[in-house]
C-alpha cells in the first residue's frame, strides 16, 4: 500500500474536521487513481470508509448534545430506498460514465463551499444553509418534504459511496427547522445510516473490498478527524474552504480529462 493513500486519508480526516463535510468526498479519487481500483469498487469501499467515520466522528457532537438519534433514524429509513436504488444503479453505470458523473459531483460540491465560504465572509449568517432546494423551501407539507430530502440524500449516498453532508446538512435544517449545530451532528448519524444501508445492498454484487486497505484509510482519516476538530477554531475557515474547493475543482479537471483521453 503507498504512503500516499494514508497521506490522502489523513488530510481527508482533516478537512472533516476542520470543515464540518467535505473531506470523504476525496475517498473515491484516492481509491481509485491511487489504488487502482475500479470505480465500482472504489464506490463500494468509500461506504465502508464515510459510515465508520461519521460514527466515530457522530461521538463528539451526541456529548454536547447536538445529535437529534429519532429524527436522524427516521431521516436515514426514510432514504433507505433512495440508498438501495442508488446502489442497484451503480452496478449498472459504466465506470467511465461514473467517473464523469463523480467529477460533475465535485463541481458541484466545490461551488457550493465557495459560496459557503462568500456568505461567512459577508453579511449573511453563517448559521443559514448554504444549499437551497426548492422542494424544501415551497409551502408543500412537511412530511413531503422529508421524503423527498431523505430520498435525494439516499441516492447520492448509494449512487456515488459519498456521505452527501453538502446535501444533508441543509435538508435537516429547511425541513426539519433544526439550528445548524444540531443539523451538522444529525447529519452524520443520517449519513451513517444511508451508508450502511448501501453497503448491505451491494453485498450480492460479486464486489471484493481490500479489507485491510480500507482499515488503515479509515484508521488514519478518523485519527485526522479528531486533530482536525481540535484545531479547527484556530484556523480561518473560509480560506480553508475556498482552498479545499480549489482541490475538488482541480481534481475534476483531472477525472474529466482522464476519461477523455482513455
Amino acid at each position: 500500500m503507498s504512503p500516499l493513500v494514508l497521506v490522502v486519508g489523513a488530510l481527508i480526516g482533516l478537512s472533516l474536521g476542520v470543515l464540518g463535510g467535505g473531506g470523504s468526498i476525496l475517498t473515491v479519487p484516492a481509491l481509485v487513481y491511487l489504488v487502482g481500483q475500479d470505480a465500482h469498487e472504489a464506490t463500494a469501499g468509500s461506504l465502508v470508509i464515510v459510515g465508520t467515520t461519521s460514527l466515530i466522528a457522530l461521538i463528539p457532537h451526541a456529548r454536547r448534545g447536538n445529535v437529534r438519534f429519532t429524527q436522524g433514524l427516521i431521516f436515514g429509513v426514510l432514504g433507505a430506498g433512495g440508498a438501495v436504488l442508488g446502489s442497484k444503479a451503480n452496478a449498472h453505470i459504466p465506470a467511465e460514465v461514473l467517473l464523469v458523473s463523480f467529477a460533475a459531483l465535485l463541481l458541484l460540491v466545490a461551488a457550493l463551499m465557495i459560496r459557503r465560504a462568500r456568505v461567512e465572509g459577508g453579511s449573511s449568517s453563517a448559521a443559514e444553509p448554504i444549499l437551497t432546494l426548492s422542494p424544501l423551501t415551497c409551502a408543500c407539507p412537511r412530511l413531503l418534504k422529508l421524503v423527498v430530502a431523505a430520498s435525494v440524500v439516499g441516492l447520492l449516498t448509494g449512487f456515488f459511496g459519498v456521505g452527501g453532508g453538502f446535501a444533508v446538512v441543509p435538508a435537516l435544517a429547511l425541513a426539519l427547522s433544526f439550528p445548524m449545530p444540531v443539523a451538522v451532528g444529525t447529519s452524520l448519524l443520517v449519513i451513517a445510516v444511508n451508508s450502511m444501508t448501501a453497503l448491505a445492498s451491494r453485498a450480492g454484487l460479486g464486489i471484493e473490498l481490500d479489507w485491510p486497505l480500507l482499515a488503515a484509510f479509515t484508521a488514519v482519516a478518523v485519527v485526522a478527524s479528531l486533530i482536525g476538530a481540535r484545531i479547527s477554531a484556530r484556523l480561518p475557515a473560509r480560506t480553508l474552504g475556498t482552498g479545499f474547493a480549489g482541490l475538488l475543482v482541480l481534481i475534476s479537471g483531472f477525472m474529466i480529462a482522464n476519461a477523455l483521453l482513455a
